[in-house]
């Protein structure tokens, strides 16, 4: 199964060693398992797990150099991604996984425990909640969400928590110029600004994804995020 993985990552120059590759095998053992009894991905399958997860949360690395980045925080993470494979491929990152549901949080702390990652941590809750704390807010110097929502209500859960100077990067699939376009103002709003958007097929694979990468310039205003369900009901504008 490794040498699907490795092949994988030869462009993005990722080399893993030995250990890293049994963590990345391992970690699917477990997700296919879990997956079984509660709903965490679609995607079972080892190559397209290979591809659709693990290469996509790592192909970071084609914006951001991982080497640079002392603390992240992973928003919405789901099953893990993109924050578990960082974790892997970069086990000097400091990272935090954020999901709104509990039985998600066991999982990764099951993860976390069987593959015996140290630096990284789980909280349960909203985004919008943690980020007014004072032990998260512009904490990061990277935020990375994988979350299916709107540029806009992303950027007011995620901006938050990243320090001044720091990056928030999105991960995307298919057009995003108009969504781009139209959130921009609210981005300058939080203290953010485009910064560079990358698009690119996944390596080895016709599937065609985007990163936004979004810096922040300046604090986030004490307002934001709003109340819990807001960005999402009432972008803004």
């Amino acid at each position: 199964m490794k040498h699907i993985l490795e092949s994988r990552l030869e462009p993005l120059h990722i080399t893993l060693s030995g250990m890293q590759l049994d963590q990345f095998d391992k970690f699917y053992d477990l997700l296919v398992e879990w997956n079984k009894v509660m709903n965490l991905t679609g995607i079972t399958e080892y190559q397209d797990v290979v591809e659709k997860h693990f290469l996509d949360s790592l192909s970071i690395v084609k914006i951001i150099d991982m080497n640079q980045i002392e603390y992240a925080i992973d928003i919405g993470t789901g099953a893990g991604f993109p924050g578990i494979p960082l974790k892997i491929a970069f086990p000097d990152i400091n990272i935090v996984l954020l999901d709104s549901l509990n039985k998600r949080i066991k999982f990764l702390d099951h993860i976390i425990e069987e593959l015996k990652l140290d630096g990284i941590r789980t909280i349960h809750g909203r985004a919008e909640d943690y980020a007014r704390e004072a032990g998260y807010r512009e904490k990061f110097d990277l935020c990375v969400s994988r979350a299916v929502a709107n540029l806009t209500s992303l950027s007011e859960y995620c901006l938050p928590y990243v320090r001044v100077g720091g990056r928030f990067v999105s991960y995307k699939s298919g057009d995003i110029e108009q969504e781009i376009s139209e959130s921009e103002r609210a981005i300058k709003i939080l203290g953010g600004k485009v910064y560079q958007v990358e698009k690119f097929n996944l390596p080895g694979t016709e599937i065609q994804r985007s990163f936004v990468m979004i810096k922040k310039m300046k604090n986030t205003q004490n307002k934001y995020p709003r109340k819990a369900g807001m960005p999402t009901k009432e972008p803004l504008k």
